[in-house]
């Protein structure tokens, strides 16, 4: 694998902001998209956690009426997503049958599923939506994406839980690479906010309890953390290769260097706590970008603020850094937009292009006290990154033990 494959446009929605340039600026002043639920079905279904990471910017607001009646949440915020960072590249003029989407979902059309669900039980199958199927597909935010801008070299979506959408832009990088696309919309959404997703969450003690604080409840690495906080949103990266970037003029962000897939095989919801295969993704995502570890300078760590999840974590990166660790500024920026899930991986590696793009590692909220087990260079105000050549990684991490690393270089 030869080409330079570069990132030319950003999008999302997210619990910080509506945009892109709002999110980045939002989570630069250290602000947290946590807040109290509203919803009526809070206490009538007595749902212990009483909290979540919300999208700051409903898709109502955004979308065709059309729109919304027709695509599941998770598809809408994609949808958003989607156009903006299409918009931000320049919505470039390119053949269909050389424009594929790469998406990703962990859980899917949720809302629609059991919404129908209660409609059936309730009304009877006649009054059952006939746009049910293709709303709670696990693809529809993908063929929503394709279908609006026309992409006609595939649409493929991967689910692997929280590792899903950093999966997706490291397969992007590999279609570019083998000549299936010049250009790839890339990246993955999530709208699971409902009261069965947070009620099982809970009841596996995954959730933070901090119904009293909900911005100061995610705390990644924090001695006193006690789970993660749940987000929705979506976020997408426009990815091509740098020879057709240039030749069409388009303003590069930086380049995807390399990604990797791994698998623990070892539990359904528990990361290996010794982090073997985590490390094994991010030294073949280094080895993909032709990299050593000492060229990173900064991680977007996954950090869900889970105390098995944070430490493991802690574990897979001093096996791959050794001392090396100490060296680099590390952000976990879940602190401020709670854990997208499906839709995690790519809003962060949306930051770790920024980071790069900015020479601005994004700061950590909440961390007021640091686990002595974990010791790490976090930052927590924003940090300048040094000039010149330099690599960003970002990683994911999924229930069912997937692992997924994307390395990405600063251009110019």
């Amino acid at each position: 694998m030869s080409k330079k494959i570069v990132v030319t446009g950003i999008g999302t929605t997210s619990p910080l902001a509506g945009n892109a340039p709002e999110t980045w600026a939002a989570l630069l002043a250290g602000k947290s998209g946590a807040r109290a639920l509203e919803q009526e079905w809070v206490e009538k279904w007595e749902i212990p956690i009483k909290f979540a990471a919300q999208a700051a910017v409903p898709a109502v607001d955004v979308l065709e009426r059309v729109e919304t009646k027709r695509l599941d949440p998770s598809s809408q915020f994609a949808l958003i997503a989607g156009r903006e960072a299409w918009a931000d590249a320049g919505s470039p003029e390119v053949d269909p049958g050389r424009l594929a989407v790469d998406w990703s979902t962990g859980i899917g059309g949720v809302w629609t599923l059991l919404d129908a669900w209660d409609t059936l039980r309730e009304k009877g199958p006649r009054r059952v939506l006939p746009m049910t199927v293709p709303m709670l597909m696990p693809n529809g935010p993908g063929a929503a994406i394709g279908m609006d801008l026309h992409a006609r070299a595939g649409v493929r979506t991967v689910v692997s839980a929280c590792a899903s959408s950093t999966e997706a832009i490291a397969n992007a990088y590999e279609h570019l690479q083998a000549g299936l696309a010049d250009v790839i919309i890339a990246g993955g959404s999530e709208a699971a906010i409902h009261p069965l997703p947070i009620a099982s969450f809970a009841a596996m003690q995954a959730l933070s309890k901090r119904n009293d604080d909900p911005q100061a409840a995610s705390r990644p690495y924090d001695v006193n953390r006690d789970g993660f906080v749940l987000g929705e949103g979506a976020a997408a990266l426009v990815l091509e290769t740098e020879e057709h970037a240039l030749a069409r003029g388009a303003k590069i962000y930086a380049e995807v260097a390399g990604g990797a897939v791994t698998s623990d095989a070892y539990h359904i919801t528990a990361p290996d706590p010794e982090g073997s295969a985590a490390a094994r993704a991010m030294l073949q995502a280094l080895e993909q970008a032709g990299a050593t570890i000492e060229d990173v300078v900064h991680i977007n760590a996954h950090a869900t603020s889970t105390p098995v999840g944070d430490i493991a974590e802690y574990n897979a990166l001093r096996r791959v850094f050794g001392d090396h660790l100490d060296n680099i500024a590390v952000s976990a920026t879940k602190a401020s937009t709670g854990h997208l899930l499906g839709g995690a991986g790519a809003i962060e590696a949306m930051f770790t292009v920024l980071a790069l793009h900015n020479r601005l590692a994004p700061p950590t909220i909440n961390l007021d006290d640091q686990d002595p087990e974990i010791k790490l260079d976090v930052v927590t105000s924003p940090r300048e990154l040094p000039a010149g050549d330099i690599l960003a990684i970002s990683n994911s991490f999924g229930f069912g033990g997937h692992n997924a690393v994307v390395a990405f270089r600063s251009y110019n």
